[in-house]
C-alpha cells in the first residue's frame, strides 16, 4: 500500500513538471519594473544608515542620480563621464564586503518593493519552463542578490573591475545602460543557445528600447510616458502595476536612481575614506 501511494506521488511529481525551454528566456530591468524605485537609491540608503557615508553624501548623491536621469542620460558626453565615475564608490572595497552588504540592505529596503505583480509575470516564465534573468545598471553583485531572493536564474549588470579579492574602482566593461543591455542579452543568448524571437523583456524606461527591441515579445511595465508611447507605436504589451497612493510614494526614488548606476555614486571620496583597508 504505501509502495502504491509512493508510485502515485512520483507520477503526480513527474505530471506536474514542465519540460524546460532551452531556447527561451525573459529579460527584466529592475529600476521600477521588477521593483518600486531604485535599487542603487536604497542601496545607498543602507550604507548612510551604517555611516559609510553621511546624509549630505545622500543628498548629493540623490541630485546626481536625479541630473542624470533627466539631463545626461541620451548626451554621449556625459555618459562618458558618467561612465568614468559609475562604480568609484567602491574603491579599495573586499568583493566579500559588498556581497554581505548587498545581501543585508535587499533584506532591509528592498523586498517589499518588490512589484507583486511583475513578479508573478517573473513565475509565470519560470512556470513554464523558461529561465529568468535580471537586466540592470546597477552592480551586478547587486542584481545576482536581487535574483537569488527571487528564485531567479541569474542577473546582467554593470560589472566591477576586481584586483586581490578588492575592487578598484574602474568598471570591467561597458555600464549596463541603454544599448549595452540589448549586447548583453545578444551575447548570453550565443552562449546559452537562445533563440531571441522566442525571448520577453519588460521595462519601464525609454533608454531599454535597444533590449525591448532585441526580443520577440515586448512589455512596458510602469512605463514612462516616452516609453508607453513607444509601446503604442511598436503594437508591445503595457502593464502598469502602479495605483493612486502607491505611484506617489515611489515616484521620488524612481526619479532619483532609474536609469543608470552611472552618476550615481557622489561621495565617493567619503565612501572611500571609510573604506579603504577593510
Amino acid at each position: 500500500m504505501a509502495e502504491s501511494a509512493g508510485w502515485a506521488a512520483a507520477e503526480l511529481e513527474a505530471a506536474l513538471m514542465v519540460p524546460p525551454q532551452p531556447d527561451s528566456a525573459a529579460f527584466f530591468d529592475v529600476d521600477n519594473t521588477m521593483m518600486q524605485g531604485a535599487s542603487i537609491y536604497y542601496f545607498a540608503r543602507g550604507l548612510a544608515a551604517r555611516r559609510y557615508f553621511t546624509t549630505g553624501d545622500l543628498a548629493r548623491f540623490a541630485w546626481r542620480q536625479l541630473r542624470f536621469r533627466l539631463m545626461a542620460a541620451e548626451h554621449a558626453g556625459d555618459v562618458a563621464e558618467a561612465r568614468e565615475a559609475a562604480l568609484a564608490f567602491v574603491e579599495g572595497w573586499k568583493v566579500e564586503d559588498m556581497a554581505r552588504l548587498c545581501e543585508e540592505i535587499f533584506d532591509e529596503l528592498m523586498a517589499e518593493k518588490i512589484w507583486s505583480g511583475t513578479r508573478a509575470l517573473a513565475d509565470l516564465h519560470l512556470a513554464a519552463g523558461e529561465r529568468v534573468w535580471l537586466v540592470t545598471a546597477a552592480p551586478v553583485e547587486l542584481g545576482t542578490v536581487i535574483a537569488s531572493r527571487l528564485g531567479l536564474t541569474g542577473a546582467i549588470g554593470t560589472v566591477a573591475e576586481i584586483r586581490d579579492g578588492h575592487y578598484t574602482g574602474r568598471l570591467a566593461g561597458d555600464m549596463m545602460h541603454g544599448p549595452a543591455k540589448a549586447v548583453a542579452i545578444k551575447a548570453l543568448a550565443a552562449a546559452e543557445g537562445l533563440d531571441l524571437a522566442k525571448c520577453s523583456a519588460y521595462s519601464d524606461s525609454i533608454n531599454d528600447v535597444p533590449m525591448l527591441s532585441t526580443v520577440g515579445r515586448a512589455v512596458a511595465v510602469n512605463p514612462d510616458s516616452a516609453l508607453r508611447q513607444a509601446a503604442k507605436d511598436n503594437g508591445w504589451e503595457i502593464r502598469d502595476f502602479r495605483t493612486g497612493r502607491k505611484a506617489a510614494k515611489v515616484a521620488i526614488p524612481v526619479a532619483l536612481g532609474a536609469g543608470a548606476v552611472a552618476g550615481a555614486v557622489i561621495g565617493g571620496m567619503a565612501v572611500r575614506r571609510k573604506w579603504r583597508g577593510l
